[in-house]
Protein backbone atom coordinates (compact mmCIF):
# COMPACT_ATOMS: atom_id res chain seq x y z
CA UNK A 1 0.00 0.00 0.00
CA UNK A 2 2.05 3.07 -1.44
CA UNK A 3 1.21 5.94 1.33
CA UNK A 4 0.13 9.63 0.87
CA UNK A 5 3.31 11.88 1.90
CA UNK A 6 3.81 15.56 2.56
CA UNK A 7 5.50 18.33 0.93
CA UNK A 8 7.10 20.63 3.81
CA UNK A 9 5.88 24.73 3.56
CA UNK A 10 7.34 27.36 5.81
CA UNK A 11 4.06 29.34 6.48
CA UNK A 12 0.26 27.96 6.95
CA UNK A 13 -1.46 27.77 3.86
CA UNK A 14 -4.73 29.80 4.47
CA UNK A 15 -7.29 29.29 1.70
CA UNK A 16 -11.21 28.14 1.00
CA UNK A 17 -11.43 24.33 0.97
CA UNK A 18 -8.35 23.48 3.08
CA UNK A 19 -8.38 21.03 6.31
CA UNK A 20 -5.72 21.38 8.95
CA UNK A 21 -4.53 18.56 10.94
CA UNK A 22 -2.44 18.42 13.62
CA UNK A 23 0.90 16.41 12.83
CA UNK A 24 1.44 13.66 15.43
CA UNK A 25 5.17 12.56 15.94
CA UNK A 26 5.18 9.16 15.86
CA UNK A 27 5.15 6.11 13.30
CA UNK A 28 3.22 6.07 9.84
CA UNK A 29 1.39 2.74 10.13
CA UNK A 30 -1.07 1.08 7.78
CA UNK A 31 -3.63 -0.49 9.41
CA UNK A 32 -5.05 -3.35 6.79
CA UNK A 33 -8.10 -5.62 8.12
CA UNK A 34 -8.49 -8.79 6.01
CA UNK A 35 -11.61 -11.23 6.33
CA UNK A 36 -9.02 -13.42 8.79
CA UNK A 37 -6.93 -10.84 10.53
CA UNK A 38 -5.28 -7.91 10.87
CA UNK A 39 -2.34 -6.47 8.80
CA UNK A 40 0.29 -3.64 10.49
CA UNK A 41 2.19 -2.04 7.33
CA UNK A 42 5.01 0.35 8.11
CA UNK A 43 5.51 3.39 5.51
CA UNK A 44 8.20 1.33 4.44
CA UNK A 45 5.84 -1.64 3.53
CA UNK A 46 7.66 -3.41 6.14
CA UNK A 47 5.16 -5.51 8.47
CA UNK A 48 4.83 -4.73 12.12
CA UNK A 49 1.99 -6.56 12.88
CA UNK A 50 3.84 -8.43 15.87
CA UNK A 51 5.14 -5.30 17.66
CA UNK A 52 1.81 -3.76 18.01
CA UNK A 53 -0.32 -6.52 19.18
CA UNK A 54 -2.43 -4.04 21.35
CA UNK A 55 -3.47 -2.25 18.01
CA UNK A 56 -3.81 -5.32 15.80
CA UNK A 57 -6.42 -6.94 18.55
CA UNK A 58 -8.68 -3.54 18.10
CA UNK A 59 -8.64 -3.46 14.77
CA UNK A 60 -10.44 -6.34 14.93
CA UNK A 61 -13.52 -4.22 15.38
CA UNK A 62 -13.12 -2.93 11.82
CA UNK A 63 -15.26 -4.29 9.13
CA UNK A 64 -13.50 -6.82 7.24
CA UNK A 65 -11.73 -5.46 3.65
CA UNK A 66 -11.00 -1.72 5.59
CA UNK A 67 -7.80 0.11 5.39
CA UNK A 68 -6.52 3.14 7.34
CA UNK A 69 -3.75 5.34 7.15
CA UNK A 70 -2.56 7.01 10.45
CA UNK A 71 0.13 7.55 12.85
CA UNK A 72 0.72 5.03 15.77
CA UNK A 73 2.01 6.69 19.26
CA UNK A 74 2.86 6.69 22.70
CA UNK A 75 1.37 8.84 25.37
CA UNK A 76 3.53 9.28 28.28
CA UNK A 77 3.27 12.16 31.03
CA UNK A 78 0.15 13.92 28.65
CA UNK A 79 2.26 14.13 25.46
CA UNK A 80 2.67 11.91 22.67
CA UNK A 81 6.49 10.18 22.93
CA UNK A 82 8.97 9.73 20.03
CA UNK A 83 11.05 7.26 21.65
CA UNK A 84 8.55 5.14 23.63
CA UNK A 85 7.00 4.03 19.87
CA UNK A 86 10.35 3.12 18.45
CA UNK A 87 10.99 1.27 21.74
CA UNK A 88 7.90 -0.63 20.69
CA UNK A 89 8.71 -0.25 17.09
CA UNK A 90 11.95 -2.59 17.65
CA UNK A 91 10.50 -5.13 20.43
CA UNK A 92 10.46 -8.65 19.30
CA UNK A 93 7.17 -10.09 19.44
CA UNK A 94 7.99 -11.97 22.92
CA UNK A 95 8.78 -8.34 24.11
CA UNK A 96 5.98 -6.62 22.03
CA UNK A 97 3.11 -8.38 24.01
CA UNK A 98 5.03 -7.11 27.79
CA UNK A 99 5.09 -3.36 26.48
CA UNK A 100 1.57 -3.67 25.19
CA UNK A 101 0.72 -3.69 28.70
CA UNK A 102 3.01 -0.83 29.76
CA UNK A 103 3.68 1.36 26.81
CA UNK A 104 -0.25 1.52 25.12
CA UNK A 105 -0.32 2.49 21.46
CA UNK A 106 -2.98 4.88 20.36
CA UNK A 107 -3.65 4.83 16.52
CA UNK A 108 -4.01 8.78 15.14
CA UNK A 109 -6.15 7.42 11.62
CA UNK A 110 -6.48 10.40 9.28
CA UNK A 111 -7.73 8.27 6.25
CA UNK A 112 -9.78 5.87 5.30
CA UNK A 113 -8.56 4.10 1.76
CA UNK A 114 -11.21 1.44 2.02
CA UNK A 115 -14.23 0.44 4.01
CA UNK A 116 -15.91 -3.37 3.88
CA UNK A 117 -14.32 -3.52 0.13
CA UNK A 118 -15.19 -0.09 -1.54
CA UNK A 119 -12.10 1.76 -2.40
CA UNK A 120 -12.25 5.11 -1.51
CA UNK A 121 -8.99 6.78 -2.75
CA UNK A 122 -10.65 8.28 -5.46
CA UNK A 123 -13.41 10.13 -3.63
CA UNK A 124 -12.81 13.38 -1.79
CA UNK A 125 -10.74 13.86 1.01
CA UNK A 126 -13.98 15.72 2.22
CA UNK A 127 -16.16 12.43 1.96
CA UNK A 128 -12.87 10.37 3.25
CA UNK A 129 -13.03 11.87 6.52
CA UNK A 130 -16.81 11.62 7.35
CA UNK A 131 -16.91 7.83 6.61
CA UNK A 132 -13.22 7.90 8.47
CA UNK A 133 -15.38 9.62 11.69
CA UNK A 134 -18.55 7.36 11.27
CA UNK A 135 -16.30 4.89 11.47
CA UNK A 136 -14.05 5.20 14.71
CA UNK A 137 -16.23 7.41 17.00
CA UNK A 138 -18.14 4.10 18.14
CA UNK A 139 -15.00 2.20 18.65
CA UNK A 140 -13.20 4.61 21.04
CA UNK A 141 -9.09 4.43 21.51
CA UNK A 142 -6.81 2.77 21.31
CA UNK A 143 -8.62 3.82 17.06
CA UNK A 144 -9.10 7.44 16.72
CA UNK A 145 -9.51 10.09 14.04
CA UNK A 146 -7.07 12.83 14.10
CA UNK A 147 -8.92 16.38 15.22
CA UNK A 148 -9.46 18.14 12.13
CA UNK A 149 -10.53 21.74 11.36
CA UNK A 150 -11.45 24.48 8.48
CA UNK A 151 -10.43 27.34 10.50
CA UNK A 152 -7.26 28.70 9.56
CA UNK A 153 -7.68 30.55 13.08
CA UNK A 154 -7.73 27.39 14.60
CA UNK A 155 -5.19 25.74 12.67
CA UNK A 156 -2.96 28.51 13.59
CA UNK A 157 -3.49 28.45 17.30
CA UNK A 158 -2.96 24.43 17.17
CA UNK A 159 0.01 24.96 15.67
CA UNK A 160 1.35 27.42 18.61
CA UNK A 161 -0.33 25.44 21.57
CA UNK A 162 -0.31 21.95 20.69
CA UNK A 163 3.61 21.08 20.44
CA UNK A 164 3.10 20.89 24.64
CA UNK A 165 1.54 17.98 23.79
CA UNK A 166 4.38 16.67 21.74
CA UNK A 167 2.34 17.54 18.47
CA UNK A 168 5.03 18.54 15.90
CA UNK A 169 2.93 20.37 13.27
CA UNK A 170 0.39 20.75 10.96
CA UNK A 171 -0.68 18.30 7.96
CA UNK A 172 -3.13 20.44 5.16
CA UNK A 173 -4.85 18.74 2.47
CA UNK A 174 -7.70 20.14 -0.05
CA UNK A 175 -10.93 19.13 1.01
CA UNK A 176 -11.51 17.89 -2.81
CA UNK A 177 -8.65 16.29 -3.20
CA UNK A 178 -8.39 12.32 -3.06
CA UNK A 179 -5.80 10.89 -1.81
CA UNK A 180 -2.56 11.10 -3.48
CA UNK A 181 -0.56 7.87 -3.34
CA UNK A 182 2.86 7.67 -3.02
CA UNK A 183 3.12 11.70 -4.11
CA UNK A 184 4.04 14.49 -1.97
CA UNK A 185 0.12 16.11 -2.46
CA UNK A 186 -0.12 17.45 0.89
CA UNK A 187 1.27 20.09 2.99
CA UNK A 188 3.22 19.79 6.63
CA UNK A 189 4.21 22.84 8.61
CA UNK A 190 6.97 21.49 11.40
CA UNK A 191 7.81 23.50 14.47
CA UNK A 192 11.27 22.06 14.32
CA UNK A 193 14.33 22.10 12.50
CA UNK A 194 13.60 18.82 10.79
CA UNK A 195 14.53 17.77 6.92
CA UNK A 196 15.30 14.54 4.57
CA UNK A 197 18.53 14.15 4.13
CA UNK A 198 20.10 11.14 2.12
CA UNK A 199 22.25 8.90 3.76
CA UNK A 200 25.02 7.76 1.79
CA UNK A 201 26.54 5.91 4.05
CA UNK A 202 27.25 4.52 7.64
CA UNK A 203 29.83 4.15 10.27
CA UNK A 204 30.39 0.71 12.30
CA UNK A 205 29.64 -2.38 11.06
CA UNK A 206 26.32 -3.49 8.64
CA UNK A 207 25.14 -5.68 11.87
CA UNK A 208 26.22 -2.70 14.31
CA UNK A 209 26.28 1.09 12.54
CA UNK A 210 27.05 3.51 14.80
CA UNK A 211 26.24 6.79 12.76
CA UNK A 212 25.03 7.51 9.67
CA UNK A 213 26.76 9.81 6.55
CA UNK A 214 24.21 12.87 5.68
CA UNK A 215 23.73 14.73 2.62
CA UNK A 216 21.76 17.77 3.75
CA UNK A 217 19.22 19.35 0.70
CA UNK A 218 21.12 22.65 1.74
CA UNK A 219 24.66 24.24 2.29
CA UNK A 220 27.54 23.42 0.25
CA UNK A 221 25.80 19.27 0.03
CA UNK A 222 29.07 18.32 2.06
CA UNK A 223 28.52 15.14 3.72
CA UNK A 224 28.41 15.02 7.49
CA UNK A 225 28.64 12.04 9.99
CA UNK A 226 25.13 12.12 12.61
CA UNK A 227 25.48 11.75 16.55
CA UNK A 228 25.40 8.08 17.49
CA UNK A 229 22.05 6.11 16.69
CA UNK A 230 19.51 4.70 19.11
CA UNK A 231 19.41 1.33 20.09
CA UNK A 232 15.94 1.56 18.04
CA UNK A 233 17.49 2.80 15.05
CA UNK A 234 20.33 0.73 14.62
CA UNK A 235 18.24 -2.29 14.93
CA UNK A 236 16.49 -0.36 11.69
CA UNK A 237 19.46 0.37 9.59
CA UNK A 238 20.75 -2.92 10.25
CA UNK A 239 17.52 -4.73 9.27
CA UNK A 240 17.58 -2.33 6.03
CA UNK A 241 21.26 -3.03 5.18
CA UNK A 242 20.79 -7.34 5.55
CA UNK A 243 17.65 -6.87 3.15
CA UNK A 244 20.28 -5.06 0.83
CA UNK A 245 22.47 -7.78 1.23
CA UNK A 246 20.10 -10.54 0.03
CA UNK A 247 20.33 -12.88 -2.75
CA UNK A 248 17.99 -9.91 -4.82
CA UNK A 249 19.97 -6.87 -4.00
CA UNK A 250 22.03 -5.13 -7.14
CA UNK A 251 25.81 -6.12 -7.49
CA UNK A 252 26.09 -2.63 -7.30
CA UNK A 253 24.77 -2.37 -4.00
CA UNK A 254 26.55 -5.40 -2.76
CA UNK A 255 30.01 -3.85 -3.43
CA UNK A 256 29.29 -0.86 -2.08
CA UNK A 257 28.41 -2.35 1.28
CA UNK A 258 32.04 -3.38 1.25
CA UNK A 259 34.01 -0.49 0.28
CA UNK A 260 35.29 2.44 2.65
CA UNK A 261 35.56 5.81 2.23
CA UNK A 262 36.30 8.64 5.04
CA UNK A 263 34.56 11.98 5.72
CA UNK A 264 35.60 14.53 7.82
CA UNK A 265 33.24 14.68 11.07
CA UNK A 266 33.17 17.26 13.48
CA UNK A 267 35.51 16.98 16.23
CA UNK A 268 36.92 13.28 15.07
CA UNK A 269 38.76 14.50 12.12
CA UNK A 270 39.06 11.92 9.36
CA UNK A 271 36.16 9.07 10.11
CA UNK A 272 36.04 5.59 7.86
CA UNK A 273 32.76 4.89 6.38
CA UNK A 274 30.72 2.29 4.28
CA UNK A 275 29.16 3.88 0.97
CA UNK A 276 25.35 3.06 0.04
CA UNK A 277 24.47 3.33 -3.69
CA UNK A 278 21.47 3.91 -3.95
CA UNK A 279 21.31 6.09 -0.61
CA UNK A 280 18.77 5.94 1.99
CA UNK A 281 16.56 9.03 3.31
CA UNK A 282 16.46 9.76 6.91
CA UNK A 283 14.33 12.71 8.97
CA UNK A 284 17.19 14.93 10.89
CA UNK A 285 16.98 17.64 13.25
CA UNK A 286 19.84 20.16 12.46
CA UNK A 287 20.55 23.46 12.68
CA UNK A 288 23.93 24.28 10.92
CA UNK A 289 27.51 23.23 10.52
CA UNK A 290 28.29 25.00 13.65
CA UNK A 291 25.93 22.81 16.22
CA UNK A 292 26.28 19.34 17.38
CA UNK A 293 25.97 16.97 14.34
CA UNK A 294 22.65 16.17 13.04
CA UNK A 295 20.25 13.90 15.20
CA UNK A 296 18.80 10.71 12.61
CA UNK A 297 15.17 10.86 13.96
CA UNK A 298 13.75 7.96 11.65
CA UNK A 299 14.59 6.32 8.32
CA UNK A 300 11.85 6.85 5.57
CA UNK A 301 11.05 5.27 2.58
CA UNK A 302 8.52 6.78 -0.27
CA UNK A 303 7.86 3.49 -1.95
Amino acid sequence: MRVALAAAVRTLPRAAGLAYEPKFDGHRLVIVRTAEQVVLQARSGRIVTSAFPDLAAAALQLPAATVLDGEVVVWHAGRTDFALVQRRAAATAARAAVLAQSLPASYAAFDVLELAGLDLRARSYERRRALLVDLLLPLGPPLQPVPMTTDPELAATWYETLPASGIEGLVVKRLDQAYPAGRRGWQKLRHTDVRDAAVVGYTGTARRPLALVLVLPVGDEAPLVSSPLTAALRAEVAAELASRAAPSATAASTAASTATATVTAIGLGEVPFRPLDPPLTAEVRHTSTRHPPPEVLRLRSDL
